[in-house]
């Protein structure tokens, strides 16, 4: 076989393998791939509401741009690729980790250094596809209300997938260089969450100093931030120029990406096999205990939970998923701040996004504590029964989300007691919904599947959203108009009796109930 074919049919492997763990991320088992399929060209066609909703307005947009319109779509653009970076590296962290294939790559008679190229490539790839793929709805509502200009928006998602790629290939190895694979894991999710959230939240916090609002298009069409920007023909708004058609800056944009990620095959190719090697020798031989405890007598149910807690800790996959989720509530402690000296309005917008955070983290905690047991068999020999175990597991949560929001409810009833009952009883009901919803569809999984445990069961994901947006909504307008919170909070109370009635758990009730003679 000769080199090329060999890189040809090593380029085919790397792509069959993200389309196996992107199906296996959106459907799960093999039966399912065809509805999950259908239901994100679904979801695809919905998504064209929001997307209308969003830029619908700015698809007739004049050229050349003025200072104001250059400002609002260089962010827009800037925030996208913050998020396509933060998902590069994700990606790239999980190739090194999550591989086990480098003795089979290095067996090849291919060279090395065109195989790794290969499979950056493939990272490229499929971190550009992914990002075609959402863009696709807003790219067709530009199109459908401007024109055929908007095509050049296809063009710079094309630049930042393979620009983002090329900056988390490098990023990662350089981590690897500077502290080793055994903290690279950590510290990659870490970084890849603060990059997704971090635009985002710099620019609501510098809407909360400044206008007292979340709303990150009060910054950023302010007179202060529109007379700081640079003239018009900077190379700053290329990618703004590009995205509204103007060719003259879209092909230097995709050039420039094209370089950056072949300087990058060039220099990260040759160390890339060194790396990844360290990486599955890290993971292969595990953690080793530095020092050796003092063994402490506990009950059954304090060994569980500080179990569970140890587990939580260690896992860096949660972290990536959970940290951006905590970001976010950054802003509103920041408004929360604020609204100690002006008394602000926009205080009640705490009150949502609390609620509907902890819903969220709730129901990737009680997932990972009752459904992806990696020792079932082992936990089940404990001297408990199966209601003190689930217990046990339930007040691991709760701890935790206690433990995230206390403080932010402690400063919140400095400012407003009320409120912060109100959002009190709604992180309390959202968080016990979550894991209620848990409890009634858990099946036994492995941890390392948590990034699609959404596949599990789709009406179970589908219901904890609304759960949460739903107790949310209770909340905020129980501080509004108490009178409708009655309402909203009783069709959020009926989705969740819904929920349990659909659940394998009642069918399985049901089912002995009716076996009795």
């Amino acid at each position: 076989m000769s080199s090329v074919t060999t890189l040809a049919w090593f380029a085919r492997h790397e792509l069959r393998l993200a389309w196996r763990e992107w199906l296996a991320m959106i459907a799960g088992r093999q039966r399912r791939r065809r509805a999950a399929i259908i239901g994100l060209v679904i979801f695809a066609a919905l998504l064209h509401l929001p997307a209308w909703a969003v830029i619908g307005g700015y698809a007739e947009l004049p050229t050349p741009l003025d200072a104001t319109s250059l400002v609002v779509i260089s962010a827009t653009i800037c925030l996208g690729w913050a998020l396509i970076l933060s998902q590069a590296i994700e990606s790239a962290t999980r190739v090194f980790y999550a591989r086990a294939d480098l003795d089979l790559i290095m067996s090849s008679p291919a060279r090395l250094t065109s195989l790794f190229s290969v499979r950056i490539s493939a990272i490229a790839l499929s971190v550009t596809a992914v990002a075609l793929l959402f863009a696709a709805p807003f790219v067709d509502v530009l199109l459908f209300g401007g024109g055929s200009r908007w095509l050049a928006a296809i063009g710079v998602v094309i630049a930042s997938g393979l620009s983002a790629t090329a900056v988390a290939i490098a990023v990662t190895i350089m981590l690897f260089r500077l502290i080793g694979p055994a903290r690279t894991r950590l510290v990659a999710q870490i970084v890849a969450a603060i990059i997704g959230a971090g635009f985002v939240i710099a620019l609501q916090v510098a809407a909360i100093l400044s206008s007292g609002t979340l709303s990150r298009f009060a910054i950023l069409t302010s007179d202060s931030v529109v007379a700081l920007a640079p003239s018009a023909d900077s190379i700053i708004w290329w990618p703004a120029r590009a995205v509204t058609g103007d060719v003259t800056a879209l092909l230097p944009l995709l050039s420039a990406s094209l370089a950056l990620l072949g300087t990058v095959m060039a220099i990260f190719s040759p160390r890339f096999a060194e790396t990844a090697a360290s990486a599955s020798a890290r993971a292969a031989a595990g953690r080793k205990a530095s020092a050796i405890g003092q063994f402490r007598v506990r009950s059954p149910q304090q060994a569980l939970r500080r179990k569970e807690f140890l587990l939580l800790v260690r896992d860096p996959w949660l972290l990536s998923q959970t940290l951006m989720q905590l970001l976010y509530l950054v802003p509103p402690a920041l408004l929360l701040w604020r609204s100690f000296a002006d008394h602000s309005i926009g205080l009640v917008l705490v009150t949502p996004v609390v609620v509907m955070a902890a819903g969220q983290l709730a129901g990737g905690l009680a997932w990972l504590t009752i459904s992806g047991e990696d020792a079932p068999d082992l936990v089940g020999t404990a001297p408990l029964r199966q209601t003190q175990i689930i217990r046990a597991k339930i007040e691991m949560v709760l701890a935790a989300i206690g433990a995230v929001f206390a403080p932010l409810l402690a400063g919140l009833c400095l400012a407003s007691p009320w409120q912060a009952a109100i959002t009190g009883a709604g992180v309390a009901v959202a968080a016990l919904s979550a894991i209620a919803i848990q409890l009634w569809f858990r099946m036994q999984a492995r941890r390392s599947q948590f990034r699609r445990r959404q596949t599990s069961s789709r009406l179970a994901t589908f219901a904890e959203a609304f759960c949460s947006i739903g107790w949310a909504a209770t909340a905020v307008i129980m501080l509004i108009m108490p009178p409708a919170a009655l309402v909203c909070g009783s069709i959020t109370a009926a989705i969740l009796a819904a929920t349990w009635g659909l659940s394998p758990r009642r069918g399985l009730e049901n089912l002995n109930r009716s076996s009795i003679p």
